[in-house]
């Protein structure tokens, strides 16, 4: 059975991510404990709520440094989930700025609407377009539909990273990717089938 870590930066109902990953045959971990973030084969960051809040529990936690360990120096996948895949960036301009992970080179910057029909915060169904053939939506059809719920965005600086994108709100990244580090601005465990053939192809990873 594929073990995954979930990170529990407090900011999460961890109740979905954890059933989607047993739905899918995997074995979840859920922990804040730096240590065995440390050793994990790999990982999730899920997460709701403001960019410098999760970041400062993470960093009061010890588990910033855990997180870079295990994915730059160990090689080790991750996929980061809505506010999860934000903190990967470089920085976030959420209320302050301030540093994130940096583990994707980026800046999370507030959506703009660009169309009439743009609403933030923007919460539902939407379109996601592949742009890489990445590997987290192998099967699944480029312009098929994931739930979405955030009103900031990752804006990728090596255009390269952003591998799928939502077309709303001017083309925004869905996924950004670098080697086996990954984050969705969706919801996979929320969004059905699709979501769970994602999650499964993660756990492949």
């Amino acid at each position: 059975m594929r073990s995954v870590t979930i990170i529990d930066s407090g900011l999460s109902n961890l109740d979905s991510v954890v059933r989607a990953i047993e739905y899918c045959g995997g074995e979840p971990t859920v922990t804040n404990d730096p240590q065995i973030v440390a050793k994990a084969n790999r990982l999730i960051l899920p997460g709701v709520g403001a960019f410098p809040i999760a970041m400062k529990r993470l960093n009061a936690a010890g588990i910033t440094e855990a997180i870079q360990t295990v994915v730059l120096h160990s090689e080790r996948p991750m996929l980061g989930i809505c506010l999860g895949m934000q903190l990967m960036a470089t920085i976030g301009h959420e209320h302050e700025s301030c540093l994130g992970l940096n583990l994707i080179t980026g800046d999370v910057i507030a959506l703009d609407a660009t169309e009439p029909t743009d609403r933030i915060p923007h919460i539902g169904w939407n379109t996601v377009n592949d742009l890489v053939n990445c590997p987290l939506l192998k099967g699944i059809p480029s312009g098929s539909d994931f739930y979405f719920a955030h009103s900031f965005c990752f804006q990728p600086r090596d255009h390269t990273d952003m591998q799928a994108s939502t077309p709303s709100f001017g083309n925004f990244a869905a996924i950004v990717g670098n080697g086996l580090v990954f984050g969705t601005q969706f919801h996979p465990e929320k969004s059905q089938a699709v979501g769970f053939m994602l999650v499964k192809n993660f756990l492949q990873m």
